[in-house]
Protein backbone atom coordinates (compact mmCIF):
# COMPACT_ATOMS: atom_id res chain seq x y z
CA UNK A 1 0.00 0.00 0.00
CA UNK A 2 1.23 3.49 -1.17
CA UNK A 3 1.42 6.21 1.79
CA UNK A 4 2.02 9.53 0.50
CA UNK A 5 1.83 12.91 2.34
CA UNK A 6 -1.08 15.65 1.19
CA UNK A 7 0.36 18.22 -1.48
CA UNK A 8 0.42 21.46 0.12
CA UNK A 9 -1.81 23.06 -2.99
CA UNK A 10 -4.68 20.21 -1.87
CA UNK A 11 -4.34 21.31 1.72
CA UNK A 12 -5.23 25.21 0.84
CA UNK A 13 -7.97 23.86 -1.64
CA UNK A 14 -9.40 21.66 1.28
CA UNK A 15 -9.69 24.36 3.77
CA UNK A 16 -11.58 26.15 1.36
CA UNK A 17 -13.75 23.14 0.38
CA UNK A 18 -14.31 21.17 3.99
CA UNK A 19 -17.59 21.35 5.36
CA UNK A 20 -19.36 23.29 2.13
CA UNK A 21 -21.40 21.61 0.00
CA UNK A 22 -20.49 20.29 -3.61
CA UNK A 23 -21.91 23.06 -5.72
CA UNK A 24 -19.67 25.64 -3.36
CA UNK A 25 -16.21 23.19 -2.89
CA UNK A 26 -16.86 22.88 -7.14
CA UNK A 27 -15.52 26.70 -7.23
CA UNK A 28 -12.38 25.90 -5.21
CA UNK A 29 -10.69 24.86 -8.47
CA UNK A 30 -7.29 23.34 -6.48
CA UNK A 31 -8.71 20.07 -5.72
CA UNK A 32 -8.71 19.42 -9.20
CA UNK A 33 -5.59 19.29 -9.68
CA UNK A 34 -3.01 16.34 -9.74
CA UNK A 35 -2.45 14.36 -6.21
CA UNK A 36 -4.97 13.91 -3.33
CA UNK A 37 -8.21 16.26 -4.24
CA UNK A 38 -11.57 16.09 -6.64
CA UNK A 39 -13.13 17.44 -9.56
CA UNK A 40 -16.29 17.53 -10.90
CA UNK A 41 -16.77 16.74 -14.98
CA UNK A 42 -19.79 17.50 -15.42
CA UNK A 43 -21.31 13.73 -14.92
CA UNK A 44 -19.57 12.24 -11.43
CA UNK A 45 -17.75 13.17 -8.86
CA UNK A 46 -14.25 12.40 -9.52
CA UNK A 47 -11.82 11.70 -6.35
CA UNK A 48 -7.89 11.05 -6.89
CA UNK A 49 -6.84 9.20 -3.75
CA UNK A 50 -3.26 10.33 -4.88
CA UNK A 51 -1.69 7.28 -4.43
CA UNK A 52 -2.64 5.70 -7.93
CA UNK A 53 -6.78 4.98 -7.44
CA UNK A 54 -9.01 7.56 -8.84
CA UNK A 55 -12.75 6.47 -9.24
CA UNK A 56 -16.14 8.14 -10.22
CA UNK A 57 -19.24 8.87 -8.76
CA UNK A 58 -22.42 9.53 -10.88
CA UNK A 59 -23.84 12.72 -9.86
CA UNK A 60 -26.68 11.42 -10.63
CA UNK A 61 -27.67 8.14 -9.69
CA UNK A 62 -24.40 7.79 -6.74
CA UNK A 63 -23.59 4.61 -9.06
CA UNK A 64 -19.88 3.91 -9.13
CA UNK A 65 -18.35 4.39 -12.23
CA UNK A 66 -14.90 4.19 -12.60
CA UNK A 67 -11.78 2.47 -10.74
CA UNK A 68 -8.82 4.22 -12.26
CA UNK A 69 -5.74 2.60 -10.64
CA UNK A 70 -2.47 3.49 -12.31
CA UNK A 71 -4.33 4.07 -15.62
CA UNK A 72 -6.22 1.22 -16.22
CA UNK A 73 -9.72 1.64 -16.14
CA UNK A 74 -11.41 -1.74 -14.21
CA UNK A 75 -14.90 -0.99 -13.33
CA UNK A 76 -18.27 -1.57 -15.26
CA UNK A 77 -19.45 -4.72 -17.84
CA UNK A 78 -22.47 -5.04 -19.41
CA UNK A 79 -23.33 -1.34 -19.49
CA UNK A 80 -23.75 -1.38 -16.08
CA UNK A 81 -21.90 0.36 -13.19
CA UNK A 82 -20.94 -0.80 -9.63
CA UNK A 83 -24.06 0.21 -7.12
CA UNK A 84 -26.07 -0.19 -4.04
CA UNK A 85 -28.77 -3.35 -4.89
CA UNK A 86 -29.56 -3.52 -8.72
CA UNK A 87 -28.84 0.36 -9.32
CA UNK A 88 -30.63 3.26 -6.85
CA UNK A 89 -31.58 5.39 -9.91
CA UNK A 90 -32.06 8.76 -9.34
CA UNK A 91 -30.80 10.52 -6.34
CA UNK A 92 -29.42 12.95 -4.96
CA UNK A 93 -25.61 13.40 -4.94
CA UNK A 94 -23.25 15.45 -2.78
CA UNK A 95 -20.07 15.64 -1.91
CA UNK A 96 -17.53 17.54 1.18
CA UNK A 97 -13.95 17.09 1.56
CA UNK A 98 -13.23 17.38 5.56
CA UNK A 99 -9.34 17.39 5.62
CA UNK A 100 -7.20 14.69 4.28
CA UNK A 101 -11.06 12.58 3.68
CA UNK A 102 -13.54 13.09 1.08
CA UNK A 103 -17.23 12.00 1.81
CA UNK A 104 -19.67 11.43 -1.11
CA UNK A 105 -23.42 11.18 0.06
CA UNK A 106 -26.31 9.46 -2.03
CA UNK A 107 -29.51 9.96 -0.85
CA UNK A 108 -32.65 7.79 -2.28
CA UNK A 109 -35.76 7.36 -0.26
CA UNK A 110 -34.97 6.39 3.01
CA UNK A 111 -31.25 5.04 1.81
CA UNK A 112 -28.34 6.49 2.29
CA UNK A 113 -25.00 5.31 1.04
CA UNK A 114 -21.87 6.90 1.12
CA UNK A 115 -18.01 6.87 -0.15
CA UNK A 116 -15.27 7.86 1.28
CA UNK A 117 -11.54 8.78 0.21
CA UNK A 118 -8.22 9.12 2.36
CA UNK A 119 -5.43 11.03 1.27
CA UNK A 120 -2.88 8.59 0.24
CA UNK A 121 -4.67 5.30 -0.08
CA UNK A 122 -5.83 3.30 -2.72
CA UNK A 123 -8.99 2.53 -0.93
CA UNK A 124 -12.76 3.45 -1.63
CA UNK A 125 -14.30 3.30 1.88
CA UNK A 126 -18.09 2.64 2.03
CA UNK A 127 -21.47 2.26 3.93
CA UNK A 128 -25.01 1.73 3.43
CA UNK A 129 -28.12 2.87 5.48
CA UNK A 130 -31.27 1.37 5.34
CA UNK A 131 -34.26 2.04 6.93
CA UNK A 132 -37.05 -0.18 6.27
CA UNK A 133 -38.27 -2.41 3.60
CA UNK A 134 -38.34 -0.26 0.76
CA UNK A 135 -35.56 -2.42 -0.86
CA UNK A 136 -35.93 -5.65 -0.10
CA UNK A 137 -32.35 -6.87 0.03
CA UNK A 138 -28.99 -4.92 1.10
CA UNK A 139 -25.53 -5.57 -1.08
CA UNK A 140 -23.42 -3.48 -3.06
CA UNK A 141 -21.75 -4.67 -6.14
CA UNK A 142 -19.01 -3.93 -7.25
CA UNK A 143 -18.62 -4.75 -11.30
CA UNK A 144 -15.41 -5.00 -12.84
CA UNK A 145 -14.67 -5.71 -16.78
CA UNK A 146 -14.19 -8.87 -17.70
CA UNK A 147 -11.09 -10.47 -18.89
CA UNK A 148 -8.53 -8.60 -16.56
CA UNK A 149 -8.96 -11.39 -13.93
CA UNK A 150 -8.36 -15.27 -13.78
CA UNK A 151 -11.77 -17.12 -14.71
CA UNK A 152 -11.01 -19.63 -12.18
CA UNK A 153 -13.11 -21.09 -8.62
CA UNK A 154 -16.18 -22.74 -8.24
CA UNK A 155 -17.77 -19.42 -8.61
CA UNK A 156 -16.54 -18.89 -12.12
CA UNK A 157 -18.24 -20.15 -15.67
CA UNK A 158 -17.92 -19.57 -19.03
CA UNK A 159 -21.77 -18.67 -20.42
CA UNK A 160 -20.98 -19.28 -24.18
CA UNK A 161 -19.71 -23.05 -23.19
CA UNK A 162 -21.29 -23.76 -20.40
CA UNK A 163 -25.10 -25.29 -19.46
CA UNK A 164 -27.57 -23.68 -17.06
CA UNK A 165 -29.10 -26.90 -15.44
CA UNK A 166 -31.20 -24.06 -12.43
CA UNK A 167 -32.96 -21.54 -12.32
CA UNK A 168 -30.83 -19.61 -14.66
CA UNK A 169 -27.52 -19.35 -12.02
CA UNK A 170 -26.36 -23.00 -12.25
CA UNK A 171 -23.94 -23.84 -14.68
CA UNK A 172 -22.64 -27.52 -16.23
CA UNK A 173 -19.24 -27.42 -17.60
CA UNK A 174 -17.81 -30.09 -20.27
CA UNK A 175 -16.31 -31.90 -17.44
CA UNK A 176 -19.35 -32.83 -15.08
CA UNK A 177 -18.65 -29.80 -12.87
CA UNK A 178 -20.95 -27.26 -11.91
CA UNK A 179 -20.32 -23.48 -11.59
CA UNK A 180 -22.52 -21.20 -9.74
CA UNK A 181 -22.42 -17.25 -8.23
CA UNK A 182 -23.58 -19.24 -5.22
CA UNK A 183 -21.01 -21.54 -4.64
CA UNK A 184 -18.24 -19.54 -2.20
CA UNK A 185 -18.25 -22.50 -0.10
CA UNK A 186 -17.78 -20.19 2.93
CA UNK A 187 -19.34 -18.48 6.18
CA UNK A 188 -19.18 -15.01 6.87
CA UNK A 189 -17.18 -15.62 10.03
CA UNK A 190 -14.53 -17.49 7.75
CA UNK A 191 -13.11 -14.32 5.50
CA UNK A 192 -12.31 -10.82 6.11
CA UNK A 193 -11.59 -10.10 1.90
CA UNK A 194 -12.26 -11.78 -1.15
CA UNK A 195 -10.98 -10.83 -4.61
CA UNK A 196 -8.55 -11.01 -7.46
CA UNK A 197 -5.51 -11.21 -8.18
CA UNK A 198 -3.39 -11.06 -11.21
CA UNK A 199 0.20 -11.30 -9.30
CA UNK A 200 0.92 -7.28 -9.90
CA UNK A 201 -2.59 -5.84 -9.68
CA UNK A 202 -5.05 -7.35 -6.83
CA UNK A 203 -8.40 -5.55 -6.07
CA UNK A 204 -10.46 -6.47 -3.32
CA UNK A 205 -13.42 -6.04 -1.52
CA UNK A 206 -13.20 -6.18 2.19
CA UNK A 207 -16.10 -7.04 4.57
CA UNK A 208 -17.70 -4.92 6.92
CA UNK A 209 -18.32 -6.28 10.48
CA UNK A 210 -21.82 -7.36 9.41
CA UNK A 211 -23.58 -5.84 12.87
CA UNK A 212 -26.20 -5.07 10.28
CA UNK A 213 -26.52 -8.05 8.86
CA UNK A 214 -28.61 -11.19 8.72
CA UNK A 215 -27.82 -14.81 9.62
CA UNK A 216 -25.09 -14.81 11.66
CA UNK A 217 -21.10 -15.99 12.13
CA UNK A 218 -22.42 -19.03 9.71
CA UNK A 219 -24.34 -17.53 6.90
CA UNK A 220 -23.33 -17.84 3.51
CA UNK A 221 -24.29 -15.98 0.90
CA UNK A 222 -22.41 -14.44 -2.57
CA UNK A 223 -19.27 -12.85 -2.59
CA UNK A 224 -18.01 -12.78 -5.44
CA UNK A 225 -18.54 -14.32 -9.35
CA UNK A 226 -16.90 -14.22 -12.66
CA UNK A 227 -17.50 -15.06 -16.63
CA UNK A 228 -16.30 -13.87 -20.03
CA UNK A 229 -18.72 -11.36 -19.43
CA UNK A 230 -17.52 -10.09 -16.29
CA UNK A 231 -16.66 -10.07 -12.76
CA UNK A 232 -18.48 -9.06 -9.42
CA UNK A 233 -17.48 -8.45 -5.82
CA UNK A 234 -20.49 -8.53 -3.53
CA UNK A 235 -20.82 -7.10 0.11
CA UNK A 236 -24.03 -8.85 1.19
CA UNK A 237 -25.96 -7.56 4.23
CA UNK A 238 -29.50 -9.35 3.51
CA UNK A 239 -30.36 -11.33 0.28
CA UNK A 240 -33.24 -13.58 0.82
CA UNK A 241 -31.40 -16.73 0.26
CA UNK A 242 -31.26 -19.26 3.29
CA UNK A 243 -31.93 -16.20 5.92
CA UNK A 244 -32.62 -17.16 9.28
CA UNK A 245 -33.16 -14.01 10.71
CA UNK A 246 -35.18 -10.66 9.99
CA UNK A 247 -34.11 -7.71 8.14
CA UNK A 248 -31.92 -5.44 10.69
CA UNK A 249 -31.75 -1.44 9.63
CA UNK A 250 -29.40 1.03 10.22
CA UNK A 251 -25.78 1.82 9.56
CA UNK A 252 -23.71 -0.51 8.32
CA UNK A 253 -19.58 -0.41 7.37
CA UNK A 254 -17.20 0.58 6.45
CA UNK A 255 -16.60 -1.99 3.72
CA UNK A 256 -14.14 -1.54 1.45
CA UNK A 257 -12.73 -1.38 -2.06
CA UNK A 258 -9.17 -2.04 -1.87
CA UNK A 259 -6.67 -2.30 -4.50
CA UNK A 260 -2.96 -3.82 -4.26
CA UNK A 261 0.28 -4.45 -5.63
CA UNK A 262 -0.80 -8.15 -6.08
CA UNK A 263 -0.60 -9.51 -2.60
CA UNK A 264 -3.78 -9.43 0.04
CA UNK A 265 -5.05 -6.28 1.74
CA UNK A 266 -3.00 -5.30 4.48
CA UNK A 267 -4.96 -7.37 7.79
CA UNK A 268 -5.18 -3.48 9.56
CA UNK A 269 -8.25 -3.18 7.10
CA UNK A 270 -9.91 -6.26 8.56
CA UNK A 271 -13.48 -5.33 10.26
CA UNK A 272 -11.81 -6.58 13.68
CA UNK A 273 -8.70 -4.80 13.20
CA UNK A 274 -9.88 -1.67 11.40
CA UNK A 275 -9.12 1.74 13.24
CA UNK A 276 -11.75 4.03 12.62
CA UNK A 277 -11.49 6.97 14.93
CA UNK A 278 -10.70 9.12 11.58
CA UNK A 279 -14.58 8.42 10.47
CA UNK A 280 -15.58 10.50 13.55
CA UNK A 281 -15.09 13.59 12.38
CA UNK A 282 -16.97 12.94 9.12
CA UNK A 283 -20.50 13.19 10.61
CA UNK A 284 -22.23 10.18 9.20
CA UNK A 285 -25.55 9.93 10.47
CA UNK A 286 -25.76 7.09 12.85
CA UNK A 287 -22.35 6.24 13.12
CA UNK A 288 -21.22 5.30 16.51
CA UNK A 289 -17.43 5.37 17.49
CA UNK A 290 -15.17 3.25 19.33
CA UNK A 291 -16.40 5.71 22.19
CA UNK A 292 -20.01 4.55 22.02
CA UNK A 293 -19.19 0.61 21.76
CA UNK A 294 -18.96 -1.79 25.00
CA UNK A 295 -17.35 -4.85 25.18
CA UNK A 296 -18.46 -8.70 26.62
CA UNK A 297 -15.86 -10.94 28.34
CA UNK A 298 -15.98 -14.06 29.20
CA UNK A 299 -13.96 -16.27 31.61
CA UNK A 300 -14.77 -19.60 29.65
CA UNK A 301 -16.92 -22.44 28.75
CA UNK A 302 -17.23 -25.76 30.98
CA UNK A 303 -18.41 -29.50 29.69
CA UNK A 304 -16.68 -28.26 26.18
CA UNK A 305 -16.24 -31.24 23.37
CA UNK A 306 -12.59 -30.76 22.69
CA UNK A 307 -13.48 -32.60 19.03
CA UNK A 308 -15.57 -29.16 17.95
CA UNK A 309 -14.96 -25.64 17.92
CA UNK A 310 -17.30 -22.65 19.68
CA UNK A 311 -18.25 -19.37 19.10
CA UNK A 312 -19.92 -17.00 20.75
CA UNK A 313 -22.77 -15.38 19.23
CA UNK A 314 -24.55 -12.29 20.21
CA UNK A 315 -28.19 -10.93 18.41
CA UNK A 316 -30.81 -8.35 19.08
CA UNK A 317 -33.22 -7.21 16.73
CA UNK A 318 -30.98 -3.91 15.95
CA UNK A 319 -27.19 -5.81 15.80
CA UNK A 320 -25.18 -9.12 15.84
CA UNK A 321 -21.68 -10.06 16.38
CA UNK A 322 -19.71 -12.99 16.81
CA UNK A 323 -16.49 -14.27 18.67
CA UNK A 324 -14.53 -17.69 18.75
CA UNK A 325 -14.00 -19.42 21.60
CA UNK A 326 -10.15 -20.10 22.72
CA UNK A 327 -9.48 -23.95 22.54
CA UNK A 328 -9.16 -25.52 25.62
CA UNK A 329 -10.32 -23.19 28.21
CA UNK A 330 -13.53 -21.37 26.17
CA UNK A 331 -12.28 -17.80 27.23
CA UNK A 332 -13.67 -15.22 24.94
CA UNK A 333 -14.09 -11.22 23.81
CA UNK A 334 -16.31 -9.55 21.99
CA UNK A 335 -15.10 -5.82 21.24
CA UNK A 336 -16.89 -3.02 19.81
CA UNK A 337 -20.59 -3.81 20.53
CA UNK A 338 -23.51 -1.57 20.50
CA UNK A 339 -25.27 -0.79 23.95
CA UNK A 340 -28.05 -3.39 24.38
CA UNK A 341 -29.43 -6.37 25.73
CA UNK A 342 -28.17 -9.36 23.80
CA UNK A 343 -29.53 -13.05 23.45
CA UNK A 344 -25.59 -14.82 23.96
CA UNK A 345 -25.98 -18.12 22.36
CA UNK A 346 -22.73 -20.45 22.62
CA UNK A 347 -22.43 -22.71 19.55
CA UNK A 348 -20.80 -25.87 19.61
CA UNK A 349 -19.81 -26.15 15.71
CA UNK A 350 -22.99 -24.64 14.33
CA UNK A 351 -25.14 -26.02 17.05
CA UNK A 352 -26.67 -23.77 20.00
CA UNK A 353 -26.10 -25.56 22.99
CA UNK A 354 -26.40 -22.40 25.01
CA UNK A 355 -28.03 -19.16 25.44
CA UNK A 356 -28.38 -16.50 27.92
CA UNK A 357 -28.55 -12.57 28.43
CA UNK A 358 -26.33 -10.11 28.46
CA UNK A 359 -26.10 -6.26 28.42
CA UNK A 360 -23.42 -4.25 27.15
CA UNK A 361 -22.85 -0.85 27.94
CA UNK A 362 -21.20 2.10 26.26
CA UNK A 363 -17.58 2.33 27.51
CA UNK A 364 -17.19 -0.77 29.70
CA UNK A 365 -16.58 -4.28 29.60
CA UNK A 366 -19.22 -6.73 30.75
CA UNK A 367 -17.51 -9.58 32.71
CA UNK A 368 -18.88 -12.75 32.55
CA UNK A 369 -18.39 -15.92 34.67
CA UNK A 370 -17.71 -19.31 33.51
CA UNK A 371 -20.57 -20.52 31.40
CA UNK A 372 -21.58 -23.97 31.71
CA UNK A 373 -22.94 -26.08 29.38
CA UNK A 374 -25.90 -28.31 29.48
CA UNK A 375 -27.70 -28.38 26.18
CA UNK A 376 -25.50 -30.44 24.26
CA UNK A 377 -27.22 -33.16 22.50
CA UNK A 378 -24.54 -35.44 22.22
CA UNK A 379 -24.23 -36.13 26.21
CA UNK A 380 -27.02 -38.64 25.78
CA UNK A 381 -26.34 -41.69 26.13
CA UNK A 382 -27.00 -43.91 22.02
CA UNK A 383 -27.67 -47.11 21.28
CA UNK A 384 -25.88 -45.82 17.90
CA UNK A 385 -25.23 -42.48 16.09
CA UNK A 386 -24.63 -41.67 12.72
CA UNK A 387 -22.53 -38.15 12.58
CA UNK A 388 -22.32 -35.96 15.67
CA UNK A 389 -24.30 -33.21 16.57
CA UNK A 390 -22.84 -30.00 15.76
CA UNK A 391 -25.41 -27.98 13.67
CA UNK A 392 -23.57 -29.30 10.43
CA UNK A 393 -24.21 -32.56 7.80
CA UNK A 394 -20.48 -32.81 8.68
CA UNK A 395 -19.17 -36.69 8.24
CA UNK A 396 -22.22 -37.16 6.12
CA UNK A 397 -21.72 -38.38 2.16
CA UNK A 398 -20.95 -35.42 -0.22
CA UNK A 399 -21.12 -32.84 2.89
CA UNK A 400 -17.77 -31.51 2.06
CA UNK A 401 -18.84 -30.59 -1.23
CA UNK A 402 -22.33 -29.13 -0.82
CA UNK A 403 -20.97 -25.83 0.11
CA UNK A 404 -19.32 -25.60 -3.54
CA UNK A 405 -21.15 -27.47 -5.84
CA UNK A 406 -24.88 -28.71 -7.11
CA UNK A 407 -25.52 -31.73 -5.86
CA UNK A 408 -25.43 -32.89 -9.77
CA UNK A 409 -21.44 -32.50 -9.66
CA UNK A 410 -19.69 -35.50 -11.52
CA UNK A 411 -17.54 -35.45 -8.19
CA UNK A 412 -20.33 -36.44 -5.69
CA UNK A 413 -21.17 -40.38 -4.68
CA UNK A 414 -24.23 -41.61 -5.39
CA UNK A 415 -27.04 -40.42 -3.32
CA UNK A 416 -28.98 -43.63 -3.72
CA UNK A 417 -27.29 -46.08 -1.51
CA UNK A 418 -28.01 -47.80 2.33
CA UNK A 419 -26.00 -47.97 5.91
CA UNK A 420 -25.80 -50.95 8.15
CA UNK A 421 -24.71 -49.77 11.87
CA UNK A 422 -21.45 -51.53 12.99
CA UNK A 423 -19.96 -51.75 9.55
CA UNK A 424 -17.46 -50.03 7.77
CA UNK A 425 -17.76 -45.86 7.94
CA UNK A 426 -21.28 -45.91 8.76
CA UNK A 427 -21.64 -42.02 8.63
CA UNK A 428 -20.07 -41.78 5.73
CA UNK A 429 -22.54 -43.98 3.78
CA UNK A 430 -25.33 -41.20 4.72
CA UNK A 431 -26.07 -38.85 2.28
CA UNK A 432 -26.05 -35.53 3.83
CA UNK A 433 -29.34 -34.60 2.02
CA UNK A 434 -32.31 -36.23 1.80
CA UNK A 435 -34.98 -35.60 -1.31
CA UNK A 436 -38.65 -36.96 -1.99
CA UNK A 437 -37.53 -37.26 -5.19
CA UNK A 438 -34.01 -38.43 -5.46
CA UNK A 439 -33.20 -40.76 -2.21
CA UNK A 440 -36.44 -41.16 -0.16
CA UNK A 441 -36.81 -44.40 1.98
CA UNK A 442 -33.23 -44.11 2.38
CA UNK A 443 -32.77 -47.59 5.43
CA UNK A 444 -30.79 -47.89 8.56
CA UNK A 445 -29.97 -51.48 9.25
CA UNK A 446 -28.58 -52.31 12.78
CA UNK A 447 -29.27 -54.68 15.16
CA UNK A 448 -30.69 -54.93 19.25
CA UNK A 449 -29.87 -57.30 22.53
CA UNK A 450 -32.23 -59.11 23.28
CA UNK A 451 -32.74 -56.31 26.56
CA UNK A 452 -32.59 -53.56 23.94
CA UNK A 453 -35.24 -55.14 21.83
CA UNK A 454 -37.65 -55.27 25.03
CA UNK A 455 -37.54 -51.68 25.83
CA UNK A 456 -39.11 -48.62 24.05
CA UNK A 457 -36.34 -46.05 22.52
CA UNK A 458 -36.10 -42.74 21.36
CA UNK A 459 -35.19 -42.47 17.90
CA UNK A 460 -33.68 -38.60 17.08
CA UNK A 461 -33.30 -37.05 13.41
CA UNK A 462 -31.54 -33.59 13.53
CA UNK A 463 -31.46 -31.52 10.73
CA UNK A 464 -30.10 -28.13 9.94
CA UNK A 465 -32.25 -27.16 6.87
CA UNK A 466 -35.06 -27.76 4.26
CA UNK A 467 -36.88 -27.30 1.40
CA UNK A 468 -40.42 -26.96 0.27
CA UNK A 469 -40.37 -27.96 4.03
CA UNK A 470 -39.12 -31.40 3.81
CA UNK A 471 -39.00 -33.38 7.14
CA UNK A 472 -38.60 -37.19 7.81
CA UNK A 473 -41.26 -39.50 8.89
CA UNK A 474 -40.31 -42.91 10.51
CA UNK A 475 -41.11 -46.28 9.52
CA UNK A 476 -39.20 -48.99 11.61
CA UNK A 477 -39.39 -53.02 10.45
CA UNK A 478 -42.25 -52.10 8.31
CA UNK A 479 -44.56 -52.27 11.29
CA UNK A 480 -44.91 -49.26 12.94
CA UNK A 481 -44.99 -45.99 11.17
CA UNK A 482 -44.53 -42.67 13.34
CA UNK A 483 -46.82 -40.02 12.42
CA UNK A 484 -46.18 -37.12 10.01
CA UNK A 485 -44.17 -34.27 12.12
CA UNK A 486 -45.04 -30.14 11.91
CA UNK A 487 -42.40 -28.75 9.85
CA UNK A 488 -39.84 -26.24 11.65
CA UNK A 489 -39.28 -22.94 10.73
CA UNK A 490 -36.64 -22.69 7.71
CA UNK A 491 -35.65 -20.37 4.78
CA UNK A 492 -38.05 -20.32 1.81
CA UNK A 493 -35.51 -20.20 -1.09
CA UNK A 494 -33.22 -22.70 -2.57
CA UNK A 495 -30.64 -24.06 -0.35
CA UNK A 496 -29.68 -27.54 -0.90
CA UNK A 497 -28.34 -26.39 -4.12
CA UNK A 498 -27.21 -23.08 -3.93
CA UNK A 499 -24.51 -24.26 -1.35
CA UNK A 500 -25.87 -23.90 1.52
CA UNK A 501 -27.32 -25.91 4.53
CA UNK A 502 -27.37 -23.53 7.35
CA UNK A 503 -31.43 -23.03 8.02
CA UNK A 504 -32.84 -23.80 11.82
CA UNK A 505 -31.94 -26.17 13.18
CA UNK A 506 -34.18 -28.91 14.52
CA UNK A 507 -34.82 -32.21 16.34
CA UNK A 508 -37.72 -34.51 15.61
CA UNK A 509 -37.98 -36.95 18.06
CA UNK A 510 -39.57 -40.27 17.69
CA UNK A 511 -40.85 -42.40 20.88
CA UNK A 512 -40.84 -46.28 18.99
CA UNK A 513 -42.83 -48.81 21.41
CA UNK A 514 -40.88 -52.00 22.19
CA UNK A 515 -43.66 -54.10 19.75
CA UNK A 516 -41.58 -52.23 16.96
CA UNK A 517 -38.11 -54.05 17.37
CA UNK A 518 -37.14 -57.82 16.01
CA UNK A 519 -36.59 -59.32 19.25
CA UNK A 520 -33.95 -62.06 17.60
CA UNK A 521 -30.35 -60.70 18.10
CA UNK A 522 -29.32 -61.84 15.02
CA UNK A 523 -31.57 -60.22 12.74
CA UNK A 524 -31.47 -56.61 11.60
CA UNK A 525 -33.93 -54.06 12.42
CA UNK A 526 -34.75 -51.52 10.00
CA UNK A 527 -35.37 -48.19 10.06
CA UNK A 528 -36.76 -46.54 6.63
CA UNK A 529 -36.84 -42.29 6.40
CA UNK A 530 -38.86 -40.62 4.43
CA UNK A 531 -39.03 -37.11 3.04
CA UNK A 532 -42.71 -35.85 3.37
CA UNK A 533 -44.41 -32.22 2.21
CA UNK A 534 -47.18 -30.81 1.29
CA UNK A 535 -45.21 -29.28 -1.54
CA UNK A 536 -44.29 -31.12 -4.65
CA UNK A 537 -41.31 -30.86 -6.75
CA UNK A 538 -38.65 -32.88 -9.27
CA UNK A 539 -35.20 -34.06 -8.69
CA UNK A 540 -32.91 -32.30 -6.88
CA UNK A 541 -35.80 -29.30 -6.02
CA UNK A 542 -37.91 -31.47 -4.83
CA UNK A 543 -39.20 -31.70 -0.91
CA UNK A 544 -35.65 -32.17 1.12
CA UNK A 545 -33.73 -31.77 4.13
CA UNK A 546 -30.22 -32.09 5.08
CA UNK A 547 -28.81 -34.02 8.50
CA UNK A 548 -26.70 -33.21 11.38
CA UNK A 549 -27.50 -36.60 13.45
CA UNK A 550 -29.91 -39.44 13.54
CA UNK A 551 -29.17 -41.60 16.87
CA UNK A 552 -31.17 -44.39 18.48
CA UNK A 553 -30.95 -43.13 22.54
CA UNK A 554 -30.40 -45.81 25.37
Amino acid sequence: MHTHPVRRRIVLGAAVAAGATASLATAAGPAAAAGFGWSDDGANYVIDTGAGLVFKVSRTTGDLTSLLYKGKEYEGYGGKHSHVESGLGASTVSLRQIGSAILVTVVHGTLRHYYAARSGRNNVYLWTDKADTSFTATRFIARLKPGVFPNTGPDSWVEGADTVIEAGDVWRRADGQTRSKHYSGVRVMDYDHIGYTTGTVGLWMIRSNHEKASGGPFYRSLLRHSNELGVGLYEILHYNQSQTEPMRFGLQGPYLLVFTDGGTPDPALFAANHDTGWVDGLGIPGWVGAAGRGRVAGVGLRNMDPAHPYTIGFANADAQYWTRAADGTGAFSCRNMLPGVYTLTVYKGELAVHTAQVTVTAGTATALHTITITGDPSTAPAIWRLGDWDGTPAGFKNAALMTYAHPADVRAAAWTGNVVVGSGDPSGSVPCYLWKDVNDGFLVYFRLTAAQAAAAHTLRIGVTTAFLNGRPRVTVNDTWVSAIPSPPTQPSTRSLTTGSYRGNNHTFTYSVPASAWRADPSQYNVVRLNVVSGSTGTGFLSPGTALDCVDLLV
